[in-house]
């Protein structure tokens, strides 16, 4: 069934067909996702309670923390409950302003996480190169206007993404073979030509992601050249230690992001089946992870995770 607009035409829905090539397994593949979205939502919940709750982590690290844990439960609750009803109920409809929905959230909140891995950058730079200095640097008032920075970036950049799909004519085969609406698997399916739509993504891909690995990139350089120029060896461990998890978070990102990008364009001779997990990994494996990363390494939100269990023991 199709649906007509002033300029276009559309199908009223898609179908995803989940993890092609696995549909024997979908059942069981399910549970290892479902505990890893309850992993994600828990932990994310609990970081922004803890930081909301202890005043004494209102600071400009951990706001960049909330907005991390803020963002990953925006990413990973846009695709995850539609890829476990498909798994376990094989409800694999979504409506087609459902599906353009998904798309706009998936790229603009990855495209809000690595601008707040930048931002996470930048902070550690400050406050290992200018410890003196940290607090005037970034006051509250420059936190608020880099986040929301971010935010508009993300959300100006991929709008046009939607705006411009919702424009064209679609072919008759409405299947996408993957378990979510991903831009570049929508674009594949509209019969004409697609090449601005090829131009753009691959503008916001490196105007984005490019502008913030290079900022990352200095940052790192220059806090690794003010930690060796330390005198004390146990103060250059506990520099390294600062930094060590948010290297973590940024290669739990880009790394499997950076593959699904460049097998979408490049990379046919990748199996779909490899392609389609990297997929679900690079949307649920950074939700997941982020929480448990800074929970575990970050001394101040262990400790008061651990009073918070204490105190409601019997």
């Amino acid at each position: 069934m199709w649906a007509s607009g002033n300029s276009s035409s559309h199908p009223v829905s898609f179908i995803l067909l989940g993890i092609p090539g696995l549909e024997a397994a979908h059942f069981w593949i399910a549970f290892p996702f479902c505990v890893m979205y309850v992993v994600a939502v828990t932990g994310n919940i609990t970081i922004l309670h803890v930081i909301r709750t202890d005043h004494t982590l209102h600071q400009p690290m951990y706001f960049f923390l909330a907005m991390l844990a803020l963002t990953d439960l925006v990413l990973s609750s846009s695709t995850q409950p539609k890829m476990l009803a498909i798994l376990w109920f094989h409800t694999r409809e979504i409506e087609y302003h459902a599906c353009l929905t998904q798309v706009f959230f998936i790229h603009a909140f990855s495209s809000v996480e690595s601008g707040v891995l930048m931002a996470m950058a930048l902070d550690r730079y400050v406050a290992i190169c200018f410890p003196l200095r940290h607090s005037s640097i970034l006051t509250t008032s420059v936190v608020i206007k880099l986040g929301a920075a971010v935010m508009m970036r993300g959300l100006l950049w991929v709008s046009p993404f939607c705006f411009m799909i919702s424009r064209m004519p679609f072919c008759p085969n409405k299947v996408i073979p993957q378990s979510y609406c991903e831009h570049m698997a929508v674009l594949k399916l509209v019969c004409a030509d697609t090449s601005v739509n090829h131009a753009y993504g691959l503008f916001v891909a490196f105007s984005v992601v490019g502008f913030d690995i290079i900022v990352i990139g200095i940052s790192y350089v220059m806090i690794l050249r003010a930690v060796l120029q330390l005198p004390s060896g146990e103060a250059r461990l506990k520099a390294f230690g600062t930094c060590g998890s948010h290297i973590c978070v940024i290669l739990a990102l880009y790394v499997p992001a950076l593959f699904t990008f460049l097998t979408h364009r490049f990379g046919h001779q990748v199996p779909r089946v490899v392609h389609i997990m990297f997929a679900n990994v690079y949307l649920l494996v950074p939700p997941m992870l982020n929480p448990i990363i800074y929970g575990v390494r970050t001394k101040q939100i262990r400790d008061r995770v651990v009073r918070g269990f204490c105190s409601n023991e019997p």
